[in-house]
């Protein structure tokens, strides 16, 4: 993309064309010996045939500048980069013989080359003059670009100095709650221990948001470990009337992903659902196979709900997973009748002929008693 505005770029751009072919028909005026054929072509003749080429230069100019170099430079395909040079060569003649050998005749009389002019010099003389307008729209394009991934760079450069900031003020109170948690566990575990593990629980969720890693993933049976205390605290908060299931199937040795990427599907299940029918329980399924994480979640919706959204957990979970996980993901949160389903797929890009549907869950799942 430009580096500009479109409208703020749109300007300069016909600025520049009219400068140049401003330039070019004062050259035919002060100079006509410098003119194609100006022994032979009035001024207005000549005056065409530059129009013709202006045409035609622009035509192949956004070709290239629009279409070629944007789709091919950017992923490095040589062969496809000649093919298109080929094809702006062509646009740039056929242009010029779209007007000069068609319109120009019945229109002015003339036409710029002889009717015994063969088709190959005709090609070869329109890739000659195109030249320069190739060289021009990849130079632009190529600035453009350079420009554009600077302002992307310095961009994110003060995004994650604005983040490092807010990052570490912010571990200042949680660091604090850390501690005292344990603190009060001391103090709990010999008054009531069922009070007591549940702050051990809270404690560790909180090491667990707090805890860095030099590639930013963790093991996914840390993972797990997280979204079991959650769980288990959420039971605390309901301990009668929470009907939610957890299955896993496959090992999670070996899988490491980004922290915290899972419970914000629970968090919306558990915020938006049912949470007190036995016979539509949240379900939430973690299927593990070689290279490839999926956890689904399905939840009973309220009757009194009119929103069909996802909430603002999953909406920066889409973004933080297109920042992660760019092409290596497949995510779907949407209602599915009565249900909402919450569908997340990590590892290696989904193939061309992979159904994009959410799996469905097993038939017979484990159901965890309230």
């Amino acid at each position: 993309m430009a580096a500009l505005p479109f409208r703020k770029l749109f300007r300069w751009h016909v600025l520049a064309w009219t400068a140049y072919f401003a330039y070019v028909v004062l050259g035919s005026l002060y100079f006509p010996a410098s003119t194609w054929h100006s022994d032979k072509l009035s001024l207005v003749q000549n005056l065409a045939l530059n129009v013709s080429f202006l045409v035609a230069r622009i035509a192949t100019f956004y070709f290239c500048y629009l279409v070629v170099f944007p789709r091919v430079l950017r992923v490095g395909r040589l062969p496809l980069l000649a093919l298109g040079l080929l094809a702006a060569g062509v646009v740039f003649a056929g242009v010029r013989a779209a007007l000069e050998e068609g319109l120009y005749p019945p229109l002015l009389g003339f036409q710029n080359y002889d009717s015994d002019t063969s088709l190959s010099t005709y090609l070869f003389d329109g890739f000659y003059y195109a030249l320069p307008t190739l060289i021009l729209a990849a130079a632009l394009w190529a600035a453009e670009e350079a420009l554009r991934r600077e302002r992307e760079n310095r961009q994110l450069t003060d995004e994650k100095r604005v983040a490092e900031a807010a990052f570490l003020k912010t571990q200042i109170n949680p660091h604090f709650l850390y501690n005292n948690l344990n603190m009060l566990y001391g103090m709990a575990y010999g008054v009531d221990k069922t009070l007591a593990n549940s702050l051990l629980k809270l404690s560790e969720l909180m090491r667990y948001m707090l805890r860095e890693t030099p590639d930013g993933l963790v093991d996914l049976s840390e993972e797990v470990e997280c979204l079991t205390n959650f769980l288990a605290l959420y039971r605390l908060r309901y301990p009668t009337c929470l009907h939610a299931e957890l299955t896993i199937t496959g090992d999670p040795a070996g899988h490491r992903v980004a922290p915290l990427l899972l419970i914000p599907f629970v968090e919306n299940a558990f915020k938006h659902g049912v949470l007190d029918d036995p016979a539509a329980p949240v379900r939430l399924h973690l299927a593990l196979t070689s290279g490839a994480v999926e956890f689904l979640v399905e939840n009973q919706r309220h009757d009194y709900q009119t929103d069909s959204g996802s909430g603002i957990g999953l909406a920066n979970l889409r973004r933080r997973l297109a920042l992660l996980y760019p092409g290596r993901f497949v995510y779907q949160a949407e209602p599915a009748g009565p249900r909402f389903r919450a569908y997340l797929r990590l590892g290696t890009p989904a193939r061309a002929d992979e159904p994009t549907a959410a799996p469905a869950l097993p038939l017979a799942v484990p159901a965890e008693a309230c």
